[in-house]
């Protein structure tokens, strides 16, 4: 069962699983312009999926999920949330992230459809991450389960730097 701060959520869209294909999807960059995943090429791609940037835990992991990850020069890191994408361009501004890549959903919600991700009592995205390899095969994934903890970053970080380098 999946909760936000203690309460039953019901998430919508579908869910995955690692071996699957990541479908493409398209959202909004901070210059508000859309942006597909196939757009984007690495030999490796963390979706790192937040709630809202704007909250202490999202704002954790998404510092945390790039500052690890940073050093691997095959490795893109995208977060998502539903922010819009001026309060994700504020978010990376004031912290000092310049080299991140955000992309908001919140316009029609095709990547939460597609990953499901839409937490419907709230039509926030849930916390989770995806790891894709070139073809685009998931490799990697967690949905977290309460909302409010943050994701398993060692196991997270692990796998990525076992991953083959280019």
């Amino acid at each position: 069962m999946k909760t936000f701060k203690g309460k039953p959520i019901t998430l919508l869209g579908d869910t995955k699983k690692v071996g699957d294909i990541a479908p493409d999807f398209k959202a909004l960059n901070t210059k508000n312009e859309f942006k597909s995943l196939s757009d984007f090429k690495s030999k490796y791609i963390v979706l790192n999926v937040v709630p809202s940037l704007d909250t202490t835990v999202c704002d954790v992991q998404a510092r945390t999920v790039n500052s690890e990850l940073a050093e691997r020069e095959d490795v893109l890191v995208i977060t998502i949330s539903n922010d819009l994408p001026t309060a994700q361009a504020r978010w990376c501004g004031n912290a000092g992230l310049n080299n991140v890549i955000t992309l908001s959903d919140h316009i029609d919600l095709d990547f939460a459809h597609k990953y499901g991700t839409l937490i419907k009592e709230l039509r926030l995205q849930a916390r989770s991450v995806f790891v894709l390899n070139e073809q685009r095969e998931i490799l990697y994934l967690e949905y977290v389960d309460e909302m409010s903890q943050h994701l398993n970053f060692d196991e997270l970080i692990h796998f990525i730097k076992q991953s083959p380098k280019e």
